[in-house]
């Protein structure tokens, strides 16, 4: 990969319960992925959006939350911990309330990619070109980093 060092992709809760949730999509190759352990690729959520999943499960399908917990370890997520009230409420970031701290917990995370199924909130961030990372649906992160992920593979 052009980059030095591993590529650090944030994902959004969405994507991690889609995943899970699935057996098939890009959320799902997402996730086996990261349970493959490739030394260049680093996965990632935060607090903020480990809570953001439990408090779903728990409210509309209770039943998953065993699978849930035995799974997650299994993608080797590093989680960023909950970003300070104080930089949330400074953040100047055009958005949702709600989805602030998974920008700041994205930036310190020193993601690359954050990846998101929330079409609605984060189109006018893809748009701008200002962002620390890129934001890339499933569909698009899987279209960049598989070709990417072979071409690793095979050198």
């Amino acid at each position: 990969m052009a980059k030095k060092g591993p590529v650090r992709v944030f994902l959004d809760s969405n994507v991690v319960l889609s995943g899970l949730l699935s057996g098939v999509g890009a959320p799902r190759i997402i996730l086996d992925l990261f349970c493959l352990r490739l030394p260049f690729l680093v996965g990632m959520t935060g607090e903020y959006n480990i809570i953001e999943i439990e408090r779903n499960l728990k409210k509309k399908l209770p039943a998953a939350i065993p699978v849930y917990r035995e799974y997650l370890p299994k993608l080797h997520l590093e989680i960023i911990p909950m970003p300070p009230a104080e930089e949330v409420k400074k953040s100047l970031w055009d958005v949702s309330d709600k989805d602030i701290p998974v920008l700041v917990s994205a930036i310190k995370g020193k993601a690359d990619y954050l990846v998101t199924g929330d079409k609605k909130d984060f189109t006018n961030l893809k748009t701008k070109g200002n962002n620390p990372f890129k934001i890339l649906s499933p569909s698009e992160f899987v279209d960049i980093i598989l070709p990417e992920l072979l071409k690793e593979i095979t050198e």
